[in-house]
C-alpha cells in the first residue's frame, strides 16, 4: 500500500509531544513490513540545521486559500527508509515556536490543503492518507470537498487519529471563507456549538477514526473525558476504533543508550544502581540505596500534578527520593520549587526539559509516577518499564491498556495503579511500589516483567494496516 502521514510535528525532525514521536515511529514501522509510507511536516525555521541540511529542494507553486495565494514550496529528505515531504512557507512556519501562534489556524488550514496540493507536484497519489490531531483536521474535508473531482484523488481514502481529545482548533465561523476557503454550503460539517471545530469536521468526513488506546476510545464517548465531542463520537462509533502506541525500542534501549552513564538489561541490572547513583552525585543529593521516584512530563492539571498539594508531606516522610523534570502551569511549577526548597535532602525539581535528562531519570528511577487525570496512551510509562522501573499510574486511557496490577502471589504485572483520581489513592500506590522495592525477590520480578514486555510497534503497525486494508 502506499500510505501518507500528514502531522504538524515528526521526529527526527521536530518533537514537541507524543505526536512527534508517533509520526516518526509508525512510518518507519509500516515501510519495514513494505508498505510506501511518506510523511508530510511543515518546514518549520525551528528544525535543527543538522536536519534541514539532509533536505533537498524539489520545486515550489502558488495555491489559494481563502483570498490569498500562497506559496508552497516542498523539500523532500529520506531517513530511515521514510519519505519526507516539508512544506515551506515563511510566513506562517517562520516562528519561535511550532504551535501557540495568534494565526494557527490559518497556519495549519494553509497546511492540510498544502498536503494535498503537492501531491501531484511529487508524483506520489496515496492509498490512504493518515491526518493527526486539529492541525491536519481539516485535511479530509479539504479532500472532499474540493479534490475529490481532481485526477488521482477519486479513490484516496482518509483515516483521522486524536491524539488529544482536549485540543480541537476551535475558531470563530466567520474565518470559514475568508481564510479557511470553505464554501458556506459545507457549514454544517464544521459547525457545533456556534462555534467553527477542526476536529468535528475530521471525524465527520475521515473513512475512519482512530485514538491512542483501546481504553481512550471508549471513554472518549463520555462526556468526563471528551469535551464536548462525545454526541459526535457516538453517533460515529461504527468508524472509531483505539490502537495503542508503541516506542521506539531501538532509541529506548538501556542496553545501548548514549545518554546513561551506565548501560544495563533485564539480565545484568548492576548498571542501573550505578545510573541512580550517577544522578544522585550530579543532582547534589546524598548517595543512598533508597528507592528513587522520578517523575517527567507536563505539569499541569491534566497530568494529575495538583493531587500531590495534600500529601506531598506525608510521602516526603517515606525513606525515598524524588526527581521531577518538565515545565507547565506558573502554580505547579512553583509548587515543585517549593518542595525542592523544602525537601531539598530528598527532593529536585528541574523546571525545564532536557531529552538527556529525561532519559538518565528513566534509568536511575526505581519507581515512575503517572498520575494523570486522563491519558489518551502515554509513552512514558512504558519508557520507564524499558529502563526497569516500576511505574505508578492512574488505571486511566492507555495507562490502563499498557500497566498491569502486580500480582504478589503468582509475580505477574509490571506495575502499581490506583482506580479512584485522588490523593490518598495516589499515596496509597506510591507506598505500595515503595514496599515491593524493599521486597528483593518481588522486585526483582516486576522489573523483569516491566524490562521484557513487547512495547514496539511492530503489532499497533499491524492494527493500522488492517485498518488501511479494510477501507
Amino acid at each position: 500500500m502506499k500510505i501518507l502521514f500528514v502531522a504538524s510535528e515528526a521526529l527526527p525532525f521536530i518533537k514537541v509531544g507524543g505526536l512527534g514521536d508517533v509520526a516518526g515511529a509508525l512510518p518507519k514501522a509500516l515501510v519495514k513490513k513494505g508498505h510506501d509510507a511518506r510523511v508530510v511536516l511543515p518546514y518549520y525555521s525551528s528544525i535543527k540545521q543538522e536536519m534541514k541540511e539532509k533536505c533537498s529542494y524539489i520545486k515550489y507553486f502558488y495555491f489559494y486559500l481563502g483570498w490569498r495565494n500562497c506559496y508552497c514550496g516542498i523539500f523532500e529528505a529520506e531517513v530511515d527508509g521514510v519519505t519526507y515531504y516539508l512544506i515551506d512557507n515563511e510566513y506562517y512556519f517562520r516562528r519561535a515556536a511550532p504551535y501557540g501562534e495568534f494565526d494557527d489556524a490559518e497556519r495549519f488550514a494553509f497546511f492540510s490543503k498544502a498536503a494535498l496540493e503537492i501531491l501531484p507536484q511529487v508524483g506520489f497519489f496515496p492509498d490512504v492518507i493518515h491526518a493527526n490531531d486539529w492541525h491536519t483536521a481539516l485535511l479530509p474535508v479539504y479532500l472532499d470537498t474540493q479534490f475529490r473531482w481532481r485526477e488521482g484523488f477519486e479513490y484516496v481514502k482518509t483515516v483521522f487519529s486524536i491524539h488529544n481529545i482536549e485540543f480541537q482548533g476551535k475558531y470563530g465561523m466567520e474565518i470559514l471563507g475568508p481564510v479557511l476557503g470553505i464554501s458556506n454550503d459545507c457549514r454544517n460539517m464544521l459547525e457545533m456549538d456556534d462555534c467553527l471545530n477542526m476536529m468535528k469536521g475530521a471525524i465527520e468526513r475521515a473513512n475512519a477514526v482512530t485514538t491512542v488506546s483501546r481504553s481512550y476510545a471508549n471513554e472518549i464517548m463520555d462526556p468526563y473525558f471528551s469535551f464536548g465531542l462525545d454526541p459526535i463520537l457516538s453517533a460515529r462509533r461504527w468508524k472509531l476504533s483505539g490502537i495503542v502506541n508503541g516506542i521506539d525500542m531501538d532509541t529506548f534501549n538501556p542496553e545501548t543508550d548514549p545518554h546513561i552513564p551506565h548501560n544495563y538489561s533485564a539480565k545484568k541490572l548492576k548498571g542501573k544502581a550505578l545510573d541512580r547513583k550517577a544522578l544522585q552525585e550530579e543532582l547534589g543529593l546524598p548517595v543512598r540505596d533508597v528507592p528513587l521516584v522520578g517523575m517527567v512530563g507536563r505539569l499541569t492539571d491534566q497530568k494529575g500534578l495538583t493531587l500531590f498539594y495534600p500529601i506531598m508531606e506525608e510521602l516526603m516522610r517515606e525513606d525515598i527520593q524524588m526527581v521531577v523534570l518538565g515545565t507547565g502551569y506558573h502554580d505547579l511549577e512553583n509548587f515543585m520549587r517549593f518542595c525542592d526548597a523544602a525537601y531539598h535532602d530528598k527532593f529536585r525539581a528541574m523546571i525545564t526539559f532536557s531529552a538527556s535528562m529525561a532519559q538518565k531519570i528513566y534509568a536511575a528511577s526505581d519507581i515512575f509516577l503517572m498520575p494523570s487525570k486522563s491519558e489518551p496512551c502515554g509513552l512514558a510509562q512504558m519508557i520507564a518499564m524499558r529502563y526497569g522501573s516500576i511505574p505508578v499510574v492512574h488505571s486511566v486511557g492507555g495507562l490502563r491498556d499498557t500497566v498491569i496490577p502486580f500480582n504478589h502471589m503468582d509475580g505477574t504485572g509490571n506495575g502499581v495503579t490506583f482506580q479512584s483520581f485522588n490523593a490518598g489513592d495516589l499515596l496509597g500506590a506510591v507506598k505500595r511500589a515503595i514496599a515491593i522495592w524493599w521486597e528483593p525477590d518481588q522486585r526483582k520480578k516486576i522489573v523483569h516483567n516491566g524490562m521484557t514486555g513487547n512495547y514496539s510497534w511492530d503489532v499497533s503497525a499491524d492494527e493500522y494496516i488492517r485498518i488501511y486494508e479494510s477501507l
